[in-house]
């Protein structure tokens, strides 16, 4: 019943920046995780940030300095603000939800359909 959309992908240059958003709507807990993941071409899919409905955060080293993850708990909403953007960025970033749902003691793991991210010249 937990449906992500994502928005906010595309093509830039490097040194460039893009905003990623991620709207969850359904059966939404209150108490979740939110984050980003993304799989580049002929890898595997690796956590890029996590953000916690407390506002805990956790970066992948890759990307800490860089990228910032935020959320509007009120509207269900993560963002993936990208800058200084690198060729190795490019990925399909995924939005992706954890939490208890109803009187289930399984976290459920959410995801969105992806977005594509090319970094080039």
């Amino acid at each position: 019943q937990v449906q992500l959309v994502e928005s906010g992908g595309g093509l830039v240059q490097p040194g460039g920046s893009l905003r990623l958003s991620c709207a969850a709507s359904g059966r939404i807990s209150s108490i979740n995780t939110m984050g980003w993941y993304r799989q580049p071409p002929g890898k595997e899919r690796e956590l890029v940030a996590a953000i916690t409905s407390s506002s805990s955060t956790n970066y992948a080293d890759s990307v800490k300095g860089r990228f910032t993850i935020s959320r509007d708990n009120a509207k269900n909403t993560v963002y993936l603000q990208m800058n200084s953007l690198k060729p190795e960025d490019t990925a399909v970033y995924y939005c992706n939800l954890k939490q208890f749902t109803g009187s289930s003691s399984i976290r459920f793991n959410y995801w969105g359909q992806g977005t594509q991210v090319t970094v080039s010249s």
